[in-house]
């Protein structure tokens, strides 16, 4: 490497550092602090729980509704006994005695037991229990938890209850049994659920905040910021998605630092030359003179012209890849015409075409719009460092064509054949006005059999000089 070119490469790494850091500086902070994972919990926790609580109330709710006829039915068989032993025992007392005897029997039950005149029941049970009470079974009060029973044919009516621990004053210190199961199984179910729920919240907490501090980086202008692997399905898609958006944007930055420091660096030739030619054109006044400084300055122009369309069509690929449009064409035909369109620039070079070791009538599919480009730009090549012939020639190998640009140049060094394809890459020998190029043609030319699925290579041509090869599948 020279010491031009060292100047030149430190002056563009300085550049790189300048627009950095002004891309960096002239972005405001991003803002937002880090997320909350007591409360991310508690917000899933009560929701969560607060749902599940309802729906497990309402499913009781129905089911006990749909079940109270059969649980009506087997709280009259489990206390027809009891109420029976009563009666019976109050129909050997005179009637006047009742309440007295009912109060003695009362103290033996761990519930009450009254009598009631039947007209006061009224108002108390529903149309339905007062049928039922008239007809000698027993009603029951589920609001009251309360059961009635007509004594014999009398106006007085047996009222046995409230049943429920909960409604009687000598057990009034101690939870009812059903509200300590209750209270048991929800903290048990509250407190599992919780430790469940921890242990799924922790990891998605962890995967949010590092998508958070990634997304945070990449606007701050540190496009190298990836987002560690997720720990949770749930964002693992999110973070791969990230990571490649994180890539491609900071492939098109560097693909635009790429372009604006290699235009400007080309542009300089053909200005400075441009001017010189003017100042010329103002001291001279003959006329031979000043007709070599006009063509001189419409070939200046003519090469900024292809210089910026070269850009603008290397740019186009590397934003994003065209949707490729295969169709099939008769593929040795198509190669001999490409070549016979681009016949003339190779002025005295002897330019043939090879197809005699393709299958007869062999159709290829290829995008008819973009492969020509990558082509033109191999034989462009070509031109420029050949001496006397070029010759391309394809095979097929498998399912796979392959195109062959040979010419009997100077060649490339093994070491520098991968290294040619990228943007604004030239060899050393290649930086004069008559060979120079932009070093843009190769970038395109893989671009575009990139779109194609397949490669373009370089290596050693049998004539002597190089060989650039497309390879891509004949058939998509």
């Amino acid at each position: 490497m020279t010491g031009t070119d060292s100047g030149e490469l430190a002056e563009k790494e300085r550049n790189h550092g300048l627009a950095r850091s002004l891309f960096r500086v002239s972005l405001p902070r991003w803002r937002g602090g880090r997320y909350s994972l007591s409360k991310l919990f508690f917000n899933f926790y009560l929701l969560a729980m607060g749902s599940f609580v309802a729906i497990a109330f309402t499913a009781d709710f129905v089911i006990s509704t749909a079940q109270r006829g059969i649980t009506d039915d087997y709280a009259r068989r489990f206390m027809r006994g009891t109420i029976t032993l009563i009666e019976d025992e109050l129909a050997r007392q005179p009637r006047s005695t009742w309440p007295h005897k009912i109060k003695q029997i009362d103290d033996k039950f761990s519930y009450r037991l009254g009598i009631v005149e039947r007209i006061t029941l009224d108002r108390t049970l529903t149309p339905y229990q007062v049928d039922k009470l008239d007809a000698g079974d027993i009603a029951i009060d589920h609001d009251g938890d309360i059961m009635y029973h007509r004594l014999g044919t009398s106006s007085q009516v047996l009222v046995v209850g409230p049943l429920a621990s909960n409604r009687n004053p000598e057990l009034k210190d101690r939870l009812p049994l059903e509200l300590r199961l209750r209270l048991l199984t929800w903290s048990l179910t509250g407190l599992i659920f919780g430790i469940a729920l921890w242990f799924w919240v922790r990891p998605v907490w962890r995967d949010l905040e590092s998508l958070r501090q990634t997304a945070r980086d990449l606007g701050d202008g540190d496009f190298e910021a990836r987002s560690p692997p997720a720990r949770s399905q749930l964002f693992s898609s999110l973070s791969e998605t990230m990571n490649s958006m994180a890539e491609r944007v900071q492939q098109l930055l560097a693909t635009h630092r790429e372009l604006a420091c290699g235009i400007s660096h080309e542009l300089r030739t053909p200005i400075a030359r441009m001017r010189f030619a003017l100042e010329m054109l103002a001291e001279t006044d003959e006329l031979a003179e000043r007709q070599r400084l006009w063509t001189m300055m419409e070939d200046d122009l003519d090469e900024l012209d292809h210089l910026i369309d070269t850009s603008l069509t290397y740019a186009r690929f590397e934003r994003e890849a065209p949707e490729p449009h295969f169709s099939s064409v008769r593929f040795a035909e198509w190669l001999t015409e490409e070549v016979d369109s681009v016949r003339l620039l190779g002025r005295k070079l002897a330019v043939t075409v090879d197809t005699g070791k393709l299958p007869d009538n062999l159709n290829v599919d290829l995008d008819r719009k973009a492969m020509p480009y990558a082509l033109r730009n191999l034989l462009r090549n070509a031109f420029k460092y050949a001496s006397r012939q070029i010759r391309v020639s394809a095979e097929m190998i498998d399912d796979r064509i392959l195109i062959h640009v040979d010419d009997d140049g100077i060649g490339i060094p093994p070491a520098e054949r991968e290294h040619i394809f990228s943007a604004f890459t030239r060899l050393d020998r290649s930086r004069d006005r008559a060979t120079g190029g932009y070093g843009l043609g190769l970038a395109i030319a893989r671009r575009v059999l990139e779109l194609h699925g397949g490669s373009a290579t370089a290596d050693a041509a049998p004539l002597g000089g190089a060989r650039f090869t497309l390879c891509w599948k004949a058939h998509q």
